[in-house]
Formats: C-alpha cells, structure tokens, sequence
C-alpha cells in the first residue's frame, strides 16, 4: 500500500469519526436523553386528564382499585388514591415539559426517576423498561442538561452577571 493509499483510507477514517462524533455529541446526546425520558411520562399524563386540573375518572379507578404496591407482606393500594392520582398526572405533566426545554432538568430528572422507582414497585415486572428509565434519569442527573437547553443559557447569563459585579 502506497502512501497516497494510507492517507486516503486514513483521510476516510478521520471523515467519518469527525461524523461520529458531531453526531455524538455531548450536548446531542443530553438532548436526545431529555428527550426520551420525557415522552413516556408525558403520554401517561396527558391519557389522565379530561381539561385543566380535570382528571379522568380511569386515572382515578386505576389509583383507587388497579394499582398496587408490591412491597413485602403486599401488595397494599395506594394511599389517599385522588390525591397519588392527581400528584402523578401533574408530574408526568410538569417534569417532562421541564426536561424538554432542559429547565432544572436535575431537578425534573430526579423527580421522574423517583417516579420510576414507585412504578416498578407496582409493575414490578416492567423492570426492563424501568432500568432503561432509571438509566437516562441517573444520566441526566451527573451530566446535566448539556449546552442546548435553558439550563445551560441560564447559567451563561447568570456568569456574565456575577462577572459584571
């Protein structure tokens, strides 16, 4: 193999780690990990609603009579059902929108992973789903919500303001 070769297959190999790594990106893969976690909890929140802080009378009956805790000596329901029922339906509202525009998204991160953890306890054979949750949520929360978020713009202007001072 002539030098001309080597460069032109090493000139190939560069070409297509400098895609690989444009497209893996930090901040892309922190958007994507926002993004994924973000969507099945909205979904489940939006089937428990009927209008503004209106909940279904089914995110009710599931709270009151089809979930349960599957904790040892259980399973036990759920206690103050309306209560849970309204308290998860706005969560699943709340904390993904919050991570889609990557506001507080530690924050948002913690609270679904935290949810995750009360969801496996009652469908405790969706662990492989759940442990793909946990996964994105506990990634979210060590790296943050990386440079294409309100997070991180927030935290430019709060520098450039503490550095004014």
């Amino acid at each position: 193999m002539t030098g001309i070769e080597r460069r032109g297959i090493g000139g190939l190999v560069e070409w297509v780690n400098g895609i690989v790594r444009t497209i893996a990106h930090p901040s892309l893969t922190q958007l994507v990990l926002r993004l994924a976690l973000a969507v099945p909890f909205w979904r489940s929140g939006v089937n428990k609603w009927d209008g503004f802080l209106q909940l279904n009378d089914v995110a009710i009956f599931l709270f009151s009579e089809e979930f349960k805790l599957h904790l040892p000596g259980g399973p036990y329901g759920f206690p103050a059902p309306e209560l849970m029922a309204f308290a998860s339906a706005s969560a699943e509202i709340i904390l993904p929108t919050l991570l889609v525009f990557g506001f507080a998204s530690r924050l948002a991160a913690t609270g679904l992973l935290v949810m995750t953890l009360i969801v496996q306890l009652t469908v405790p054979d969706g662990w492989p789903l759940h442990i793909t949750w946990a996964a994105m949520a506990l990634g979210i929360m060590a790296w943050g919500s990386g440079r294409l978020s309100l997070d991180y713009v927030a935290e430019k202007l709060w520098m450039r303001r503490a550095d004014e001072r």
